[in-house]
């Protein structure tokens, strides 16, 4: 039987800013009144230290542009950082562009017809006859559903397929003093720019895609949304959504494991979408890991922020390039519905 295996990685980050810099040079002045010391609490406890941004406000406040001003910068920023995450990921693998047979690209921060997934595919020199995917709006959990979507493919075709996440979170600073509440605050603080890419071949060396399941618990549908508005695509976060993981992330978990016969003990890596430090706490403690199996995940909370779907293969590249890396690797990511994804990789390591 065909297995698919993830045997090359590829990440691409815009210019980076330290979070307190970020601060004094612009979030303070962006808030006003009793919301400035409250905001400033948020970014300071943030767990984030660095971000990257394809428009730095430090450099170009967009707050005040229309959506489409924001879409057609969207299209200029995203297509080189795409571009370079997929001729790494592909070179990590081995292979050429000709050789895929599925391209997928998720991004949930703009849209445009030709999108990605048709102007890479032209510009990374792409067979034609290459089918493509393109998932939107799927929020911070899609690099696992469009993992498992490629995985399939591979599985099915006996071909190689690459995916995309291209995320640019920075083209949706809302303006001043308009819906500047704590949901607000909290995502300017959290959120980043990133392009992560990975080639899933037909066998091979890498970590082989073993299970992929989900949960989606439509009681809490309101507790994050992404709303297109005029001025860019407004974030709402609720403080319930550890919550709402704390009451579902264990059976998960188990359940996936329990297919192949393993236990919270047999694995030995952990990417798990640093959705922000509230949502790692709860995941640490409701599978009752230590704190080394939460440090990579942290770790890139600290260095890159929160880069929506890129986010979680950030952290599975940090695993993969430690001194020993991890056997068995459990992804975990959670966003809208309230959705939580799950992915068990297993198999020798990528080649770092």
């Amino acid at each position: 039987m065909v297995t698919a295996v993830i045997s090359g990685l590829g990440v691409a980050l815009p210019p980076s800013a330290v979070q307190s810099e970020l601060w004094d040079g612009y979030f303070a002045h962006h808030y006003s009144g009793t919301r400035r010391a409250l905001a400033k609490r948020i970014f300071t406890n943030s767990g984030v230290r660095t971000r990257q941004a394809v428009v730095s406000p430090l450099l170009e406040d967009v707050s005040s542009w229309s959506t489409e001003r924001r879409m057609r910068r969207y299209q200029v920023e995203a297509i080189p950082l795409g571009k370079a995450a997929v001729g790494r990921a592909l070179a990590d693998a081995g292979l050429t562009a000709d050789e895929l047979g599925l391209f997928a690209v998720c991004s949930c921060t703009g849209y445009a017809t030709p999108g990605l997934d048709i102007l890479l595919a032209r510009d990374m020199g792409m067979s034609p006859s290459v089918q493509r995917l393109f998932v939107g709006h799927m929020g911070c959990y899609a690099a696992l559903p469009g993992l498992g979507t490629v995985s399939d493919f591979v599985v099915a075709r006996g071909r190689p397929a690459l995916l995309l996440c291209a995320e640019l979170t920075s083209l949706h600073l809302q303006p001043a003093g308009t819906r500047t509440d704590i949901q607000q605050i909290v995502s300017h603080a959290l959120f980043s720019d990133a392009a992560a890419a990975c080639v899933v071949t037909p066998g091979g060396h890498g970590y082989a895609v073993s299970e992929v399941a989900a949960v989606t618990d439509t009681t809490t549908a309101d507790h994050m949304t992404w709303e297109v508005t005029d001025a860019g695509f407004r974030m709402g976060l609720s403080p319930q959504v550890p919550s709402v993981l704390s009451a579902h992330v264990r059976e998960l978990v188990d359940d996936v494991l329990a297919k192949r016969g393993l236990r919270i003990a047999d694995i030995d890596g952990w990417a798990v979408h640093p959705g922000g430090p509230k949502i790692l706490d709860v995941v640490q403690e409701r599978l009752e890991l230590d704190d080394a199996a939460l440090a990579p995940s942290r770790g890139v909370l600290e260095a890159y922020g929160n880069c929506s779907s890129a986010t979680v293969l950030l952290v599975l590249d940090a695993l993969r390039r430690q001194e020993d890396p991890p056997r068995r690797i459990v992804m975990l990511a959670f966003g809208p519905g309230l959705t939580l994804y799950v992915t068990l990789l297993e198999g020798s390591t990528l080649g770092a």
